[in-house]
């Protein structure tokens, strides 16, 4: 039996739980932003994205 890789690994976990990578060219201040708010609202960046993404859908 071939022993995974730890891309390999990776890319089965993220397959199996449904997770998509997505990859985004971001200017340092928005970058900043983001970290930012993830560190006042004590959520991950992920979560932070998501939150905005979803306010962003309702129309606030």
């Amino acid at each position: 039996m071939k022993k995974l890789t730890q891309a390999d690994y990776t890319k089965k976990y993220l397959e199996k739980h449904g997770i998509v990578q997505k990859k985004f060219n971001l200017d340092p201040e928005t970058v900043a932003l983001l970290e930012r708010l993830a560190a006042a609202r004590g959520e991950s960046q992920t979560a932070v994205v998501k939150a905005a993404l979803q306010a962003l859908s309702a129309g606030h």
